[in-house]
């Protein structure tokens, strides 16, 4: 891989990428709320998205909700109709890290980390045991927590350093039918300093730029950007026949996750530009 990882502490991740010069770029692969051992979940497209970035060398993070787990004996939300049949035994829990291991196998070169969900935090504080955690531990990949930076290095062949910082939260909340969530853009802006910032939970996709003013020392005004991007799901439980989703008026949800590449750019500062673009 172009990139090395680090699990600075619990509540930083950094990755370093070197030899950053003309012509350079990286690819990342961020989803959440997969939540992979659901029946609704689209495994067909989820698995297009990890072919596509185990062939483009992309690296791929995931932020809150690979699992679904929902169907525990003592859960009272249980249905018989949301459990796939191969994970309805009695070491169902069990089956959900192991069959998502068997899963992941193929991608684990190029998964680089999977962080906390509140599905992930409730059977943690209900059953005692960390799905997460267990699953990281058989595919060699990091586990983070429900919130973080990943703070992103480059340096140039010169040995020219700069970096990017991102700033991930799984979310909390339920968006709101009009707003769409977007309203927490400002209140994360207001407390927390990054250049991007990643959040799912409510299923919902958008990306919307905030730009600052700042007055330098040297009574230069600068302008900076920073980057919200809101995570859909792979969970499509929109069914116009009927189910708990549509009888409770939901609307149908967008499926898949996102690219983000960051490239050298002259122009930018520190020469490195970065973009998203909807993985479909």
């Amino acid at each position: 891989m172009a990139y090395s990882v680090e699990q600075t502490n619990s509540e930083v991740l950094t990755i370093r990428h070197s030899d950053v010069v003309s012509g350079w770029q990286q690819k990342y692969l961020l989803m959440a709320d997969v939540h992979w051992d659901n029946p609704h979940c689209d495994r067909k497209l989820l698995s297009r998205h990890l072919e596509q970035a185990k062939e483009s060398n992309a690296g791929i993070l995931i932020f809150g909700d690979w699992f679904c787990a929902m169907q525990g004996k003592f859960d009272p939300r249980r249905t018989k109709t949301d459990i796939r049949p191969e994970h309805n035994k009695g070491n169902y829990l069990d089956l959900l890290v192991n069959g998502s291991s068997d899963f992941l196998q193929p991608y684990r070169e190029n998964l680089i980390a999977v962080a906390d969900g509140n599905h992930e935090t409730s059977i943690r504080s209900h059953l005692e045991t960390d799905l997460l955690e267990r699953l990281s531990d058989q595919i060699g990949t990091v586990h983070l927590g429900y919130s973080g930076f990943i703070q992103m290095l480059f340096q140039g062949v010169k040995g020219h350093r700069t970096s990017r910082t991102i700033y991930y939260h799984h979310g909390y909340g339920g968006g709101g039918p009009v707003t769409k969530g977007m309203i927490q853009t400002n209140r994360r802006s207001a407390s927390v300093e990054a250049d991007i910032f990643i959040g799912g939970h409510i299923h919902e996709s958008w990306i919307m730029e905030n730009v600052k003013v700042k007055l330098l020392e040297s009574r230069r005004v600068v302008r900076s950007t920073e980057t919200h991007l809101c995570l859909p799901t792979y969970k499509d439980e929109y069914n116009m026949a009927g189910g708990f989703h549509v009888e409770r008026g939901r609307p149908a949800k967008p499926l898949g996750g996102y690219w983000l590449t960051f490239f050298y750019e002259g122009s930018q500062p520190g020469n490195i530009g970065y973009k998203f673009e909807r993985a479909n």
